[in-house]
């Protein structure tokens, strides 16, 4: 271990108050970790088939190692209770637990998630578990997908098979995350799997994902599940490049885009007017009943957040030239956005608890020549986003916990094993993992706030 380990630390972060039950921890999701494709009886994902299509991954890659996850998982439990989280958010990938996503349940699959929930209670950390980080199983693809209205209730069967197995030991079940991701980049743009680019598709599986959601948690429930139940978006807040009244319109409808077409259905059983309207006839089509369905009370939002968005009418505005640092995914370091975020959620919706779901930095950070990695860019990414939502709580927001993402770095899904988001560096070729400088400040910082509660 670094001989400085224990001078690092979050400052500014460390100067806000947070509640006695706040939730520290960190986050991967399945895909990107858990390599063993055909282990299990797995059957392949979306993400998977993705992955073979020429030219869909940056460096041309796939998961079928990334981290190795699934055979070092005891070693990978160990260095997350090393870190001294609380949490650990994790997601159980379909396909491994249910080839075809609607066949017979593969035994062995649940097994290795059971082992990974007892896994992490025995550490005396508690396991997020989500049940949907995006690879829908191909076989259901094969069907159509989030496009067929069927694939809503493949989805909730699966979260009763899990709920069941698993329900009893996990703190919070959290149905999807980032459905805007798996819509738009997923079916509009197509540069995420399946790889589809039609605009009206994308709507139509964007509701398609909240109303799985609205029937899964009413389900859980109805079966008797104590784990909190919830859902993860992705969401940024949009400002408008200039004062003109056309950037501020602009502004409006890709906050309708991205925020409320998520949040108005599940909080106010609506999707906003001025997205229909700019969606016309690619608007989805909504049975009587679904918006009732989806508006079930939840018991936690997840928010994933990384930068703002910057809106100009004519698309012109360069990230590059705002004076802003950059991450390496090109993406402004804004920790005020993340600030006004949570205190807008707060405002606008009746949301019992929130929590930062995810929140990290993409950085080119190489091991040094003394075999550390010193990412001072990323350490100083976390130190003041914290401080951005101790600043939300001291605002009057209900915030439950703060996940970094990510555990390690992974497969970074189109990016491929070119961008490292990991406060934990992972060498591929040997599959050696190296806590940064980033994560010895984390830990030591979570540390401090669970000493100073006694």
């Amino acid at each position: 271990m670094d001989s400085n380990a224990s001078t690092l630390a979050l400052p500014t972060a460390s100067a806000a108050a947070f509640p006695a039950d706040f939730i520290w921890g960190v986050a991967t999701s399945a895909f990107q970790i858990e390599g063993a494709p055909d282990a299990h009886g797995k059957g392949p994902s979306i993400w998977d088939t993705f992955c073979r299509q020429p030219g869909a991954i940056a460096d041309g890659s796939n998961g079928d190692v990334a981290c190795d996850h699934v055979a070092r998982l005891d070693d990978d439990l160990d260095m997350i209770r090393d870190l001294g989280v609380q949490a650990y958010r994790f997601s159980v990938s379909w396909p491994r637990v249910r080839a075809t996503g609607d066949g017979a349940w593969n035994e062995a699959g649940l097994a290795f998630y059971e082992r990974l929930v007892d896994g992490l209670i025995a550490r005396g950390i508690k396991p997020y578990l989500t049940l949907n980080h995006w690879d829908l199983p191909q076989a259901l693809q094969d069907q159509g997908g989030w496009a067929n209205r069927a694939t809503v209730h493949r989805f909730v069967e699966y979260a009763l098979g899990i709920a069941e197995r698993l329900g009893d030991r996990v703190v919070s079940i959290a149905t999807h995350n980032e459905p805007w991701v798996m819509a738009q980049l997923g079916h509009e743009t197509g540069i995420f799997a399946p790889g589809i680019k039609d605009r009206g598709i994308a709507a139509q599986v964007s509701h398609h994902l909240l109303l799985s959601h609205g029937l899964a948690v009413t389900a859980m429930r109805a079966a008797g599940v104590k784990a909190s139940l919830g859902i993860v978006l992705n969401l940024s807040p949009m400002y408008p490049a200039t004062d003109s009244e056309a950037d501020r319109a602009k502004a409006r409808l890709e906050d309708g885009r991205i925020r409320r077409w998520y949040m108005d259905p599940l909080f106010k059983a609506t999707y906003p007017q001025d997205v229909l309207d700019d969606l016309g006839h690619a608007a989805p089509y909504v049975e009587a009943g679904d918006m009732a369905l989806i508006n079930v009370p939840i018991d936690f939002l997840g928010v994933n957040y990384y930068s703002r968005g910057m809106v100009s009418a004519d698309n012109s505005f360069d990230p590059k030239t705002s004076g802003l640092e950059l991450t390496d995914m090109g993406w402004e370091v804004y920790p005020q956005g993340l600030t006004d975020l949570l205190v807008q959620l707060h405002r606008d919706y009746p949301i019992k608890r929130l929590y930062v779901t995810e929140n990290g930095g993409a950085f080119k950070d190489p091991v040094g020549a003394d075999g550390q990695v010193h990412d001072e860019d990323r350490t100083r990414y976390l130190d003041t986003h914290i401080a951005a939502v101790g600043e939300a709580i001291r605002q009057g927001v209900p915030m439950g916990g703060y996940m970094v993402w990510s555990l390690m770095d992974n497969f970074e899904w189109a990016s491929g094993y070119e961008k490292r988001f990991g406060i934990v560096h992972v060498d591929y070729a040997t599959q050696r993992r190296t806590l940064k400088d980033s994560a010895l400040a984390y830990r030591n910082f979570v540390l401090r706030q669970r000493a100073a509660r006694g």
